[in-house]
């Protein structure tokens, strides 16, 4: 399984415990770094514990429960043996044979066997109790620090997002409506303007994100992650280029898409596999 580099370390009781994550939402703790606690040979340290019945079942059920390529079959001939004299396990045969995602295994600097925060957490119960609570204490407080820092980080994305907003209603004030028109007429069009950066972003209008969250607070704008909220606020600005360029409502669509998809690759921090797709219809279609 590909990794990002380390994100952090964990201190506890003398020991530093590498963290590494794949999509900034799951994070792995070194398996490996956890068990010198207990003995200067933590590969055997590790086995030892997965051969076990009761540690074969809970990773079956995390398994079970999180990952769809489970091979459940597999796992019932392991835990048919788990228990016996000659039984044996080790991460690369359990990987291996039952597709599993919540342990891994990685070479070179940062080397070793890294499992799922809730599978790291109960195997440092069974090394000690006493030193889970000792990590327990410093995972908690990195990630208040990463709260902290992502609620900052958040509130000045928001901030810019909101100084390049009036940017955008300027150039839409100034180039896309009439004199003629009534305040409600202008409200639409504004509204309109608004929905079309939505779609080039989420995927979908402000009513249909409503429709799908009835009991939501806020709009979907407020549910924005730091980096749509980031790609949101150069959104505003080249729309209002392009809005001053002459460019249509549909062309500019194209073109705001193709800056959301780039921005998305540029910042790295989520797949493109979770981009909404842009609803279908013809160039004529409006953005409600």
């Amino acid at each position: 399984m590909a990794r990002k580099p380390i994100k952090d370390t964990i201190h506890a009781k003398g020991i530093d415990i590498g963290i590494y994550t794949t999509d900034f939402e799951n994070e792995y703790i070194s398996l490996t770094d956890i068990a010198k606690y207990k003995s200067n040979d933590p590969n055997d340290v590790i086995k030892n514990w997965m051969r076990g019945r009761e540690t074969l079942e809970f990773l079956g059920l995390w398994e079970s429960l999180h990952n769809p390529d489970f091979k459940p079959v597999e796992f019932d001939g392991f835990r048919n043996e788990a228990g016996l004299h000659a039984f044996t396990m080790s991460p690369s045969k359990w990987i291996n044979a039952v597709n599993a995602i919540g342990i891994s295994t990685k070479a070179g600097r940062y080397g070793g066997t890294y499992a799922h925060s809730d599978i790291a957490l109960e195997f440092a119960s069974w090394i000690s109790a006493e030193f889970k609570l000792y990590i327990m204490m410093d995972y908690q407080r990195l990630k208040h620090d990463e709260n902290s820092r992502l609620s900052l980080n958040w509130n000045l994305n928001r901030a810019i997002a909101k100084l390049n907003y009036k940017i955008h209603t300027n150039a839409i004030q100034e180039n896309l409506i009439p004199s003629d028109l009534t305040q409600e007429q202008i409200a639409y069009k504004y509204a309109s303007e608004a929905d079309m950066l939505n779609v080039a972003l989420f995927g979908k209008t402000a009513k249909q994100w409503r429709d799908a969250n009835p009991g939501a607070k806020g709009n979907i704008r407020d549910e924005a992650s730091i980096t749509q909220l980031l790609i949101l606020a150069n959104m505003e600005s080249y729309n209002a280029l392009l809005i001053r360029q002459g460019k249509t409502m549909p062309e500019r669509l194209v073109l705001l898409r193709d800056l959301v998809v780039q921005q998305m690759q540029t910042l790295s921090l989520v797949s493109l596999d979770s981009l909404p797709n842009l609803p279908e219809g013809n160039d004529n279609d409006k953005v409600e």
